[in-house]
């Protein structure tokens, strides 16, 4: 009976441990899935009540094509809601969202070389763009207000606004309960979804009627451009670089093809 006793009193506690075993993997799976899914609801949902507040002014005076003004105020306000949300998240946990300088030196040559490179790859897409005429015109007139207000728009509205967002809050959001990298730890695993939610945040939709507009090539552009960024600003330590590498990619892409769109008129 003694033996019996305790052979049960074996397989009691096997089960038990069986459970916790099963309990914990269950939590390692739901709790980080359970993050990504609230980050990103937060992420794709402040910038449509950014577009609210934004819808709230009228532009016509200044910006009559509505060519930059609305948008303008629309990623300063998405810019300064998310600060908020950083400020009450270093209330509650000691998160650095690195907004200094970082390593100066490591920041400065990655910017560099991805501008290099970028360029290289934007004078290809140019070139294969006007051969097969399938460059995008601008919806609205290439008037000096326009391109101004447009080019000072995504120099210097864009990236600060979209790295803080996406690379400050969302990566650094994300790695607190994802962790790992992929590629023998070349790219970490926050880096992807916060690229692929940046991604994302290019897709237009409304509920009223439920409607999804989206253009596949911006989707897949944005995603590739946001692994960079990521990269950029976990090897800096740094949101700035990856701002000016926004804001840059921005400018030189509208820039080359408003020259274009300008020369073959």
């Amino acid at each position: 009976m003694v033996l019996m006793d305790g052979t049960g009193g074996c397989g009691s506690a096997l089960e038990s441990r069986s459970r916790e075993k099963v309990q914990v993997n269950v939590a390692r799976v739901f709790k980080p899935l359970g993050w990504v899914l609230f980050l990103t609801l937060i992420l794709l949902s402040v910038p449509k009540i950014a577009g609210i507040f934004a819808d709230s002014f009228d532009y016509s005076r200044i910006d009559p094509d509505g060519s930059y003004a609305w948008l303008t105020v629309h990623h300063l306000a998405q810019a300064a809601i998310f600060l908020v949300l950083m400020m009450g998240t270093r209330s509650w946990k000691p998160v650095d969202f690195r907004l200094g300088w970082g390593n100066k030196k490591v920041g400065i040559a990655y910017v560099l070389r991805f501008i290099l490179y970028f360029s290289l790859y934007l004078l290809g897409f140019l070139a294969f763009s006007i051969v097969t005429q399938s460059l995008q015109p601008f919806p609205f007139p290439l008037n000096a207000r326009n391109i101004i207000g447009y080019l000072s728009f995504q120099l210097l509205v864009t990236g600060p606004s979209e790295e803080m967002i996406f690379r400050a809050f969302a990566l650094t959001m994300l790695g607190l309960y994802v962790q790992g990298h992929f590629l023998h730890g070349k790219i970490s695993r926050a880096n992807v979804l916060a690229a692929l939610i940046f991604g994302l945040a290019h897709v237009s939709f409304s509920f009223a009627p439920f409607q999804v507009t989206y253009s596949a090539n911006q989707v897949l552009y944005a995603a590739g451009l946001g692994l960079f960024y990521g990269d950029c600003y976990e090897k800096s330590g740094s949101v700035i670089y990856p701002m000016i590498m926004h804001s840059m990619t921005n400018v030189l892409s509208v820039g080359a093809i408003a020259v274009i769109t300008a020369l073959l008129r």
